[in-house]
């Protein structure tokens, strides 16, 4: 007995010492690929500084990436814990879900997360051989905007990125407004109508709407011709455009998705208002004025700060069955701003 004793622990020392090795050879490799990788880093900073740019970009990109998903997972996870819906969550909590994942509540909140990771599944595939991070780079300095997502660009970019995007938006406005005064016409009522297509006629001229002419027309958003569900397809696809969303799938999918993209705004509005504005850092206005329809990132913070207040002063007055309106300010406001 004492002999079979003595062989299990003799197995156990050097099973035990086998792992002790194993671990010691695992960090001696790594803290050898770190060596390599720093004096590797450092010949690029100094030989190749705008490529080195890149690679820190790609390196960041990835770091940014996992802490959002795991930032998601905590979200989730306190849902789930709390039993709260996606509208009861702090601003911040929502808009982190919102930028990650792109509602019918929960399911359009994915939409852009499910894109990003399939752009992401290619790029991290590449990128597992050896200093194959160099065909990745020659991906990120040709194709950027095309196959890169949004945590592999550079901050130069970003700005350039999201004024081409606003200018793809912007090609829209002025359909939308053309077709929202030959909308206007059929309205039976005359004083809304004529409200409405002064409205249109006086933004088609270079104006900016007040707060007040806009809730004047809020009746006829609600129940009539305008609301979402009887729009003619064609205002509905530029509409769709408006919010960067497909408008090449049949008319029922467009008013849906429609109506819950522009209800989610609404739901970030209330929760925005609920923390306040003044808590808002620079960047986080920024975002919030380009979701919202303007084109942010050449404006100060005072100017977001102004504009986003006379939003917040719109949405949150209007109603879920007003989303119609809620989608033409959008353009009402953003268009000759």
């Amino acid at each position: 007995r004492s002999q079979v004793c003595f062989q299990v622990r003799r197995s156990q020392v050097r099973s035990l010492s086998t792992r002790a090795t194993s671990r010691a050879l695992v960090a001696a490799v790594a803290s050898a690929a770190r060596r390599v990788n720093a004096r590797y880093e450092r010949y690029l900073e100094k030989s190749f500084p705008r490529f080195y740019l890149l690679y820190s970009t790609f390196k960041t990109g990835i770091q940014a990436f996992f802490l959002e998903v795991k930032e998601i997972r905590k979200i989730k996870a306190k849902m789930s814990r709390q039993r709260l819906s996606t509208q009861q969550l702090p601003y911040r909590e929502m808009e982190r879900l919102r930028q990650v994942l792109h509602p019918d509540s929960l399911p359009s909140f994915w939409r852009q997360f499910r894109r990003d990771v399939l752009k992401a599944i290619p790029i991290g595939i590449i990128a597992i051989p050896p200093f194959a991070n160099f065909l990745v780079i020659v991906l990120m300095y040709f194709f950027p905007r095309q196959l890169l997502i949004r945590y592999f660009w550079t901050p130069k970019q970003q700005v350039e990125f999201l004024d081409a995007y606003d200018s793809i938006r912007r090609d829209s406005y002025p359909n939308v407004v053309r077709s929202l005064a030959l909308a206007a016409r059929s309205l039976p009522e005359p004083q809304p109508r004529e409200r409405l297509e002064q409205l249109c006629a006086q933004v088609q001229a270079g104006a900016r709407p007040h707060l007040a002419q806009l809730l004047t027309v809020r009746s006829s958003f609600s129940g009539s011709l305008l609301a979402l569900n009887r729009l003619q397809v064609d205002h509905v696809r530029a509409l769709s455009q408006v919010l960067f969303l497909t408008p090449h799938l049949p008319a029922f999918f467009l008013r849906h998705r429609l109506r819950s993209h522009v209800l989610e705004i609404r739901h970030l509005d209330r929760a925005l208002l609920r923390l306040g504005l003044g808590q808002l850092s620079e960047e986080e206005l920024r975002a919030a004025c380009y979701l919202r329809g303007l084109n942010s990132t050449h404006l100060g913070r005072a100017e977001c700060r102004a504009w986003l207040e006379q939003w917040l002063g719109l949405s949150c007055e209007l109603q879920a069955s007003e989303a119609s309106l809620l989608a033409h300010s959008m353009v009402l406001l953003s268009l000759n701003y």
